[in-house]
């Protein structure tokens, strides 16, 4: 029996977690979020003033500009009779005139409050490095709304 009351006596006694704290914890934290969530008032109580509805034929649409560069390299701009012959160098990286003309076009529609629209046909046998000068010019004016056609006007 001696031996048997001397391996009890070596058992330890097993750790405890004292949970406690982590309760109290919990509990200011429900507290915090229950009183917090009656403070701030919810959508539907701020009372706001929406504008009317415009009706659609009232808004004047922005006209896109058209960009076209042909086989050779020419940078037309606009369409029909208002078509105007623009940097005729296709070596030169640099289109001056195509940036005034975006310029202008840019400024009038986001004095209408739009941004520019741009259409741009590129001729099949056209050089890539001309296409991509035309979109680095865009992108100068920061024009992003562009379109790639495969219409001839």
């Amino acid at each position: 029996m001696a031996r048997h009351k001397k391996a009890q006596g070596l058992e330890e006694d097993e750790p405890e977690l004292n949970i406690s704290s982590l309760i109290d914890i919990c509990f200011l934290l429900l507290i915090y979020f229950l009183v917090t969530t009656t403070i701030v008032r919810s959508e539907t109580d701020t009372n706001m003033q929406l504008p009317a509805a415009l009706r659609r034929d009232e808004i004047p649409p922005v006209k896109p500009s058209f960009i076209r560069v042909d086989s050779e390299g020419v940078i037309y701009f606009n369409t029909g009779p208002a078509q105007e012959r623009l940097d005729d160098d296709p070596n030169s990286r640099e289109l001056p005139l195509l940036s005034e003309r975006l310029s202008i076009a840019a400024m009038g529609a986001r004095a209408a409050g739009e941004e520019p629209l741009v259409q741009v046909y590129v001729d099949p046998e056209a050089m890539h490095q001309r296409a991509i000068d035309v979109i680095d010019t865009l992108r100068k004016h920061e024009i992003t709304k562009v379109t790639f056609t495969d219409l001839v006007p």
